[in-house]
């Protein structure tokens, strides 16, 4: 059984990497256009989706990645890839000039779904950065035991980031179209810059293991 000092520790590494304060603007910006409810189903799917990522992390460890042979820098870079792109979209409004040629009763049910695994629980809730704090803890938890305190311990994280999304939904209301513009394109530069920190970090990865290779 893990001690109140390793939890809280778990707790404040999780808490840090996944930084739910962070997210919820860029929740924000990602789903300009959708009506409450619908921000509460994206909110609540890529919630459940990212506990559920994180939950197989931290049983089984760094054996899924290791087995599908893909470490943890190259994971990094294919995400870090795959968010620039959001963030381009968002900067130069191509998502918002898609929107616009569609009713709010063109957003079905698949495209909610569609954003709530990515970009909302892939890779910005449950990222690299998290899957790699999950299963260094997951490390120091070794036994059943401590498995299943710090699958509660992402449980607690992950309702954390689902609250702060839902307050995320309501400052909505106050922003307007205009707020709503800017608040995406700066947002979209924000994500641009975690993108290609995702990417450096991963190369950074690569190289060395590359160099800690022998030869």
């Amino acid at each position: 059984m893990a001690s109140a000092d390793q939890l809280i520790n778990a707790f404040t590494t999780l808490l840090v990497t996944i930084d739910p304060p962070g997210l919820a603007p860029i929740f924000l910006g990602l789903t300009t256009g959708m009506s409450r409810t619908e921000r509460k189903q994206v909110a609540l799917r890529g919630s459940v989706i990212a506990f559920i990522i994180l939950a197989v992390f931290a049983l089984f460890g760094a054996g899924v990645l290791g087995v599908l042979g893909i470490s943890i820098g190259a994971f990094r870079i294919a995400g870090g890839l795959l968010l620039f792109w959001i963030a381009f979209e968002m900067v130069f409004e191509r998502r918002q000039q898609r929107k616009e040629k569609a009713t709010e009763a063109a957003i079905t049910k698949d495209h909610i779904e569609n954003i709530a695994v990515f970009p909302l629980a892939l890779p910005l809730i449950a990222g690299p950065g998290a899957i790699s704090a999950t299963i260094l803890l997951a490390g120091t938890l070794a036994t059943s035991i401590g498995k299943a305190q710090l699958i509660g311990v992402i449980a607690a994280n992950l309702l954390l980031t689902f609250l702060m999304l839902l307050i995320a939904e309501r400052l909505d209301r106050f922003l307007g179209v205009t707020g709503r513009a800017i608040l995406t394109r700066l947002l979209g530069v924000i994500l641009a810059a975690l993108a290609a920190q995702f990417v450096v970090d991963g190369a950074k990865s690569a190289f060395n293991l590359i160099s800690a290779t022998p030869h």
